[in-house]
Formats: C-alpha cells, structure tokens, sequence
C-alpha cells in the first residue's frame, strides 16, 4: 500500500499552536477522564446508569463551559443574562463502544438484537447519553419500548465512559466526536472510525443520528465535529534486532529481507519443554491472514520502534553473545515495512563504537527512517524527531538508561541521549516552545525479564508527564510490561520484543504494539495489539479475543496498581 507520509528530521520548524497549561487540563479533565475518573471508585464518578431510557427531561450543560475538547458537552454554555440559541440538529456519526479491555472487534445489528433480547453471551445492555437516546435508536431501527429496560442511560458521554469501565457487561453507543482513549470503539459490519483502518471519507460510514452540532470550537471542518481530515494514527512497536538470529535467518537461511515483517496471524498450540534455560517455549500454528503485520505498520501515518542493535560500516555477524553489530543493508527490511522513525538510544547502540552510531543513523537515513536519540553531542542527542500529521506538530524524544555511562553523549563527544530528568525537563519544554502539539517521551530503562516496573522507572514517567509530555512508550526489558494512567496520560513501561530474538521463553517471545489514533493533537482510541515471534524474529499477531489474553492478561496484572479501571 502507498503511503503518503510527511517526514523530517529534528530542526526548526514552522510553528504550530501550543498547548497552553489550560489545554491540557482540560483534556485531562474531560477528554481522558475514563483513563482515571474511576480511580475514585463508582460512587465518585456520575450516577451508575441505571436509570433508563424512558426518562427524559431538557438536557443540561455538562461542567465547564471552557471545555469544548474532545468528550466535552456539544450543549451550547448558558450565561444568567442571556439564553443561547439551540444547537442545529445535523447528522453526526455514532460508534460502538466496549470498556477498555473488551476483546470484540466489530458487531451488527443481529448482535445488536441479540443483547436487546437477554441473550448475547457477552452483553446484557446496552448505554446510551440520556438526550442522545431517541435519535440513536431511531438510526439503529430499534423500539424505545421494546428495548425497555435493556437500556440504559448516562447523563453525559463522560459517565457513560466511566460506566463502561465499572460495568463491563455493558456496551454502547456514542457520538464519534465524543469518544476518549478510556473504552474500545468497535467497528460495525467490519468498517471503522478509528483505527489504521479507518474510513478515510465519513460519508461512507453507516451510523448517524440527527444530533445536536458540537460546541463551536470542537471541529469547524465537517458538521458533525468527527473530521477524518484531522484523524491519523500512530504505530508504535518494541526492539529490533539486526544481527543474531535476525541476520541468521534473513541472510544465511535465505529468507530475505522481508520475511521478519511478513507475519500472519497465530495461535499458541501448547508449551513444550524447555529450552536451555529450563523455560517452556511455546508451539506456533498460523491461523492465516498473510501480511497482517505489515498491513498494521503501513497502514499507519506514522510508525515508531526502536533501533537495539547497531549497524556500522564495518560489522561482524555474531551467532551467540549480546555484543551486536548487524549488517546495515538489513535495514533496507524495516523501512519497506514502513518504519518511518526510531530510536538510537538503546543499550547496545555503541557496539560498533561511536563512530558506528553515526553511521547506523547515517544508514537509516538511507533508507528513509529518522533517527533519534543519538547524535555527534550531547545537543544533537538531544534533539527530537519532528512531524506533522492531521494538522499537529508531533515531537518524540529518546533517552538511554541502560548503557549511557559508556555509550552516552558528552557535550564535546558521540554518544546517545542520558535518561536524565534535567535533560528531559528542559527537551520538553523547549518542544512545546518550538510548537509541538503531542510530545512523546520514548526511553529505554527497567529490569530485564520483569512485569515492571520500577520504582525508578515509575518516578521518572511521572516526571516525564509532569514536565508536559503527552505519552511515554518504553522498552528495554524484553517483556512487556504494565501499563500506568497519570494524570490522564498514558504510560507503556515496555511494549517487549518486536524482532529481537530471544527464544528461550514464552514472554521473551511475545509482545504488543501499539495502534494510537489521534485527532490533531488529542489521543483518542490507544489499542494493544499482542503477538508472538515465529523463528524469533518474526512477529505474528494474536487474537486479542484468543491467545492475545496470554500477553494482555500479564500486563492488566501487573498493571493493578496502576490503572483506574
């Protein structure tokens, strides 16, 4: 598939609207409340949605009138000496909705009828926005009376969110310009809103209702607030690797140099014993879909992940041991798999000394893919990776705290990024000067082989999100890792092994990446997608319905303490 991608690397760049301090609390505080209102517990947040869908009554506004982001009341703000004129009723596009961890991808309508009638094994009602009920139903062909008490209401789409989350045997439906990172849209008869795979036109999808427009100042491009023309989506996947087993079976098994991201789906047929370790390794059996992968990766507007190995001129092809230098042709694979940017400041990017760091970054840009993280000082290290998408300025930051006290940068010398808070403070700050919209913190840290993460490494994404970064994506420990909500912004300690190999366990063996849909700057689906490594180096994605749970299932556990919901 041809992708139409802006790309540059880090340097000044036309400025691009800041997001003020009272942008970001109001995303935290509407757009994001399902990432942590919860966190409260259910009595805190809006009333539990058992109210049904008999009621009625004239909507009120919902919280402040200054919060017209995404998930803020499309109710016009009302003022003690004036009342505002009504909204105009336009169509707006509804979606399907699932609370966070839900596992089903798409329904229809005979899904629909099934929960209405008490007999879905996964549902038994279905919630919707309070004023929003009668025109949904109408555009779903559903009986208000019929459905009784099979529906549910909220008084607002923030509590409907929230609800999803408390009352997981609930689905629902709300307006597309509503819906927040905190609950799973669905698609409906396979056609999606969100997602790498999204209608790119809003004319072609199937649900709309006669709704109220959205609060002016939500979205001026189409009237019903959702707009493609802002939608893009963000791929973000773990570690590569380039020499190893990687270069073993690209070169010398003669798979080429497309095989690693030419992986289908899968599922885990058993465990077997064991590896030299004294681990169980897992049994692979493809389930089909050739190219799954690399449609996931292409199909984004940008694609993320981050370089482990390095690639200088002079390289050596190494079987065993944990010193790589791979052959720099290799990386001609992971651009045609549509890896636009990655990180250089990881553990072994210095393997081929400092001057292969240049010359890996200087190979990568060959071939098309920015690098980051790394430089010939301490400032050039420094500096992000810069994109523009959907009309926002996009900036990702790399930082090494594994072996940057021998591979780091000095103010005079090459090297990578140090994972130091002074540094990162003081980047993130400069790149919302410069205009970035989202800032993306991208280090490498933790402890190998642990559900994470540490305290350390807690203590800095905290930081990271205090300075003004809007997501954090780590790696480094080869499993991945759980997942933290702060503040509203999401924190992934360690998205695992994307083509490193590591074939002595099952989780050394798995992973996720990450499919993120943004509206201009404004996160508003996040999915994990988990998969497996066939030959150690070929991921192949897993059923998030199926054996996709042996990858999410840890890192919801070890996400306990961490997550609202």
């Amino acid at each position: 598939m041809t992708r139409r991608r802006t790309r540059s690397q880090a340097g000044p760049r036309r400025q691009g609207p800041r997001w003020p301090l009272a942008a970001a609390v109001a995303l935290a505080a509407v757009a994001g409340v399902a990432w942590f209102q919860l966190a409260k517990g259910p009595a805190s947040a809006t009333p539990s949605g058992s109210q049904v869908a008999a009621s009625s009554g004239r909507p009120s506004a919902v919280g402040p009138s200054a919060l017209t982001g995404i998930g803020a009341s499309h109710q016009p703000s009302t003022s003690p000496s004036a009342s505002p004129l009504p909204a105009p009723i336009v169509a707006v596009p509804f979606v399907p909705v699932e609370d966070y961890r839900g596992s089903v991808e798409s329904i229809d309508g005979k899904r629909l009828a099934t929960v209405l009638a008490g007999r879905d094994p996964r549902w038994t009602q279905v919630e919707l926005v309070a004023d929003e009920v009668d025109p949904i139903l109408r555009a779903l062909k559903v009986s208000r009376s019929a459905a009784g008490n099979r529906v549910v209401t909220a008084p607002t789409a923030q509590a409907l969110m929230a609800d999803l989350s408390a009352h997981r045997d609930r689905m629902a439906f709300l307006r597309a310009d509503a819906v927040g990172p905190g609950i799973r849209a669905m698609a409906w008869r396979g056609a999606r809103l969100f997602g790498v795979h999204r209608l790119k036109d809003v004319a072609g999808w199937p649900l709309t209702a006669q709704l109220p427009a959205p609060a002016a100042g939500a979205s001026a491009r189409v009237p019903g607030a959702y707009s493609p023309a802002t939608t893009w989506t963000l791929f973000a996947g773990g570690d590569l690797g380039l020499d190893r087993s990687y270069a073993d079976v690209v070169t010398n098994q003669g798979k080429g140099i497309d095989y690693p991201f030419d992986g289908r789906t899968a599922r885990i047929a058993g465990l077997v014993c064991c590896s030299p370790f004294g681990w169980k390794v897992p049994t692979i059996v493809s389930t089909g879909h050739p190219g799954a992968m690399r449609d996931l990766i292409t199909s984004a507007d940008l694609a993320l992940a981050n370089m482990e190995e390095s690639a200088p001129d002079h390289w050596t092809f190494h079987r065993h041991g944990t010193v790589f230098t791979g052959d720099p042709r290799l990386l001609a694979g992971i651009a045609r798999a549509g890896i636009d940017v990655a990180s250089v400041a990881s553990t072994h990017i210095g393997d081929g000394g400092n001057a292969g760091i240049l010359q890996t970054m200087a190979s990568m840009r060959k071939y098309g893919i920015v690098p980051f993280g790394a430089g010939v000082n301490l400032a050039a290290a420094r500096q992000p990776a810069i994109f523009q998408q959907g009309g926002a300025k996009v900036a990702i930051l790399g930082y090494d705290g594994i072996s940057s006290s021998y591979y780091g940068a000095s103010p005079t010398s090459i090297g990578d990024a140090p994972l130091n808070a002074k540094y990162f403070r003081a980047d993130i700050k400069a790149a919302r000067a410069a205009g970035a919209d989202v800032v993306i913190v991208f280090p490498h840290w933790g402890i190998e082989y642990t559900p994470g993460p540490s305290a350390l490494q807690q203590r800095l994404a905290r930081q990271m999100i205090d300075a003004g970064a809007d997501l954090v994506i780590g790696n480094h420990p080869h499993w991945a890792q759980a997942m933290e909500i702060y503040k509203g912004k999401p924190i992934w300690y360690s998205l695992g092994n994307f083509t490193f190999d590591q074939s002595w366990s099952e989780p050394t063996l798995e992973g996720i990446t990450l499919e993120l849909t943004f509206r201009g700057g404004t996160l508003v689906q996040a999915w994990m997608n988990p998969h497996i490594l066939v030959k150690a180096v070929q991921p192949n994605l897993l059923s998030i319905a199926g054996d996709g749970q042996r990858v999410l299932g840890p890192i919801y556990k070890a996400s306990t303490k961490l997550l609202p919901w």
